[in-house]
């Protein structure tokens, strides 16, 4: 999770300091759990958006392929993530993880 915080400072210009607060305070995961089952979208997620970078998000990273198979997430938070970018029109790269059609 710290990762993606650094990615964005060092490739968007984007200081999470919120995210970082969240994953220090929460952890990793009860983060994520938060940022991608939230009803709206976090403050960070609509900069990430602005800034066109949302495979900066946390919502990105758990359906990219180093996490899509992990068994740390379940299809209903991948659904939720999925959901969530494909309102902002990411454009999934191969590889990521879809629902079954």
């Amino acid at each position: 999770m710290l990762n993606i915080y650094r990615r964005a400072l060092r490739e968007a210009g984007y200081p999470a300091k919120r995210f970082v607060e969240m994953v220090h305070e929460q952890g990793g995961y009860d983060a994520a759990m938060q940022l991608i089952h939230d009803s709206k979208p976090s403050s960070g997620y609509t900069s990430l958006f602005e800034l066109g970078r949302l495979d900066l998000t946390v919502e990105a990273l758990i359906l990219g392929p180093d996490w899509c198979e992990s068994t740390i997430f379940t299809d209903h938070d991948r659904c939720a993530a999925f959901n969530r970018l494909r309102q902002y029109n990411f454009r999934f790269p191969h590889g990521y993880w879809q629902p079954e059609q």
